[in-house]
């Protein structure tokens, strides 16, 4: 499977994604505070979500989910298994942002 690798240290910042033979963007922003990452998405310069929370396990979008969001499932794993949490210590050390497409599961 493949990954969308977080670079921690350019936090905050915006990269452009081909996802599903669409191009998006996706804005990174880390909250200190309370050790946790989030997530804004946009596609054609229309912002379609903001501060999406990477949680382990949990597909992005998952939610509010509608034809504007990639054609494909984000989800943070380790799949060492050592981690179950998305942290500053455990994102782009063991834990990644999978992305997972319907042949990923046969």
């Amino acid at each position: 499977m493949e990954y969308i690798d977080i670079e921690k240290e350019l936090i905050p910042y915006r990269f452009d994604i081909s996802l599903a033979e669409e191009m998006f963007t996706f804005e990174v922003h880390y909250n200190a505070d309370h050790d946790f990452f989030t997530l804004d998405l946009e596609r054609d310069g229309e912002v379609i979500a903001v501060g999406e929370k990477l949680v382990y396990g949990m597909p992005l979008f998952i939610d509010t989910w509608d034809r504007r969001y990639p054609g494909v499932t984000l989800i943070p794993l380790d799949e060492s298994g050592i981690y179950s949490a998305v942290t500053w210590d455990t994102l782009s050390k063991s834990v990644f942002l999978y992305i997972w497409e319907e042949d990923d599961a046969e």
